[in-house]
């Protein structure tokens, strides 16, 4: 697979928010992107507050420009701040190095995609994200990929 398809990104999102409503969290946003930033699923539940999707975007574009998963790039910001303030601002606020911005991959850990999810704490939007990536039969990129 080369390309990140409708289906699979249909079928992460209904993942993500499975696992929500199995661990019971707040009300989710998951925006899933395709490997050239166009996003390409997403849904937002009742309640969702009105940053969320922003912040979802912005945690999947984030991973995506990055190539490193959401956790991977907090650690990133909080080594070296005024990097990623400057980054902020060089992307117009697209960025959100938060864990709960994961990347999508094949089997071959070639980039595919990333996924955004927000409404919870950082761990459990990361936790929904993984999961939906695996119910779609794909490997979920959190770390450091290249």
């Amino acid at each position: 697979m080369t390309t990140l398809r409708l289906e699979a990104a249909s079928r992460i999102v209904e993942g993500a928010l499975k696992r929500a409503a199995e661990l019971a969290l707040k009300p989710m946003t998951v925006a899933v992107l395709d490997g050239g930033g166009h996003l390409i699923a997403f849904k937002r539940q009742d309640h969702s507050g009105i940053l969320r999707p922003d912040i979802a975007v912005g945690k999947a574009w984030g991973t995506l420009g990055m190539g490193a998963g959401g956790r991977s790039l907090a650690l990133r910001a909080a080594a070296a701040p005024a990097f990623y303030a400057a980054l902020a601002g060089a992307s117009q606020g697209r960025v959100i190095p938060v864990a709960g911005g994961v990347l999508v991959l094949d089997t071959d850990r070639e980039i595919l995609g990333a996924v955004g999810v927000s409404g919870d704490i950082p761990d459990n939007d990361e936790s929904c994200a993984i999961y939906g990536i695996e119910q779609a039969g794909l490997v979920a990129g959190t770390g450091e990929i290249r």
